[in-house]
């Protein structure tokens, strides 16, 4: 009869069949350090890797490791496995275990064949393995996130940066290090103040075969010189003349996307704001763009400037406090 090899945990995990629980957490962190396929270099990694968790599985779990000492005791000396008292015997809402009572390899010689062995562990221990790997699988690194400033015309159209990040990996000593990764990364025209812009997969990669994180972008705009922003909306103050904003006048106004044609009306005031819609920062919707004037008077440094002046004065009835 060809019978199992039987696999020592304690062996695999280096520690004493005495050894307490701490005792053995310990010893399966060390190991994980120097043997994940991840980080490390040795040939057989990725097989010590998995012996130390289907070892970890069993003896980090009482229950678990009192039927372990049970069933090798006797694997360990070489000689038959003998199953515990009541082993074969049927479980409550389930059939005997193994096979028949007298049929040839089993409870009756005393002995488990290799697939009546693997068996038993897949059904012990096979659920909760699954979950582990399942739990593994599903672990994501972590996100990342990173401050961005933006001029206003690169929030108007869009921009790229290059950004480096760091994030920490395990190392084969079982120290953790600080790496560098650099980023090129697309800003979407239409950002406003504050907002988060969301990169997938951007983030710190995952320690085991789980996805990255994100990196989440936090949009700062500068102060401009010429434009005062809320929201998506813009505000410029436009100088004008005093007869343009007496008489009305077709005037050019700078704008985020470009010089654009504007009508004063007659009467306007100084401080007035004209609305230019959709000429703000993009987006749905858009956002406007403010012109709020500004009448400037001209300077009476010539005698040709003080004689008009002289003559407003006393043709014109008008007094600007009178309301």
């Amino acid at each position: 009869m060809c019978l199992m090899e039987f696999r020592d945990y304690y062996k695999v995990l280096g520690v004493e069949r005495a050894a307490t629980a701490d005792q053995v957490k310990t010893a399966y962190r060390r190991l994980a350090r120097k043997y994940h396929p991840d980080v490390s270099k040795e040939k057989d990694a990725e097989t010590r890797f998995k012996e130390m968790q289907e070892a970890y599985e069993v003896l980090k779990d009482p229950k678990k490791r009192a039927a372990y000492d049970e069933l090798g005791s006797d694997w360990k000396s070489g000689q038959q496995f003998r199953p515990p008292p009541g082993w074969d015997g049927a479980q409550a809402g389930e059939g005997r275990r193994g096979r028949p009572r007298g049929a040839a390899g089993s409870a009756a010689d005393g002995a488990f064949t290799d697939e009546q062995f693997s068996d038993f562990f897949s059904s012990l221990f096979g659920a909760e393995a699954r979950q582990a790997r399942g739990a593994q699988r599903a672990r994501a690194g972590r996100d990342h996130h990173a401050r961005v400033e933006l001029d206003l015309e690169e929030a108007f159209r869009g921009t790229t940066r290059t950004l480096e990040l760091r994030h920490p990996e395990l190392k084969a000593d079982g120290s953790v290090e600080l790496r560098s990764r650099t980023v090129r990364v697309n800003i979407p025209a239409g950002v406003t103040e504050g907002q988060l812009v969301r990169l997938g997969g951007q983030g710190e990669p995952a320690a085991g075969p789980g996805t990255a994180g994100d990196l989440y972008l936090e949009v700062h705009i500068q102060p401009h010189a010429q434009y005062q922003l809320d929201g998506r909306d813009v505000t410029v103050s436009f100088a004008i003349a005093p007869w343009e904003a007496a008489l009305g006048a077709a005037v050019t106004v700078p704008t985020l996307g470009g010089a654009v044609q504007m009508q004063i009306p007659a009467g306007a005031q100084s401080g007035q704001k004209l609305r230019l819609r959709g000429r703000g920062l993009p987006g749905q919707p858009a956002g406007d763009q403010f012109v709020q004037l500004k009448v400037v008077l001209p300077p009476a440094d010539s005698p040709q400037a003080k004689a008009l002046y002289e003559e407003m004065r006393s043709k014109l009835d008008f007094n600007p406090r009178a309301s």
